[in-house]
């Protein structure tokens, strides 16, 4: 191989790491909370669980009765473990079904967080 195609090669990779690294560390932006909804008077908030929690931040009325609805399809990782320090709710979730956590006036202040009994996964309901 001549000097110049090994040259060509290095620099055509090293422009494809530094594009990668880029990436990697850029700052991403966060996607707009959801919100919740108000049903007969109830607030009702639906989360899945799977991989993760989504969506991670819902914006929700504050002093309102919710009910929390986390839904689970095929569910065997360690979301199905969850854990919402506030409410000190602890529940392994089943597989496949939707749990209902309810969640009184009282307790729809500030932001609650709920995440998974390792603490890899996370979610956010923040009270306004």
């Amino acid at each position: 191989m001549r000097m110049d195609t090994k040259l060509i090669i290095s620099l055509a990779v090293s422009a494809v790491l530094i594009g990668w690294a880029f990436w990697v560390v850029s700052p991403r932006s966060e996607p707009a909370p959801a919100l919740a909804q108000i049903v007969d008077g109830r607030q009702i908030i639906d989360i899945s669980a799977k991989g993760g929690y989504s969506p991670r931040i819902v914006e929700a009325k504050a002093g309102v009765p919710t009910v929390l609805r986390v839904r689970t399809n095929g569910t065997f990782d360690c979301s199905a473990s969850l854990v919402i320090p506030a409410l000190s709710y602890r529940a392994f979730l089943k597989p496949a079904g939707v749990e209902e956590i309810a969640i009184s006036a009282e307790e729809a202040q500030g932001t609650l967080q709920g995440l998974c009994s390792m603490g890899m996964y996370n979610f956010q309901i923040i009270f306004r």
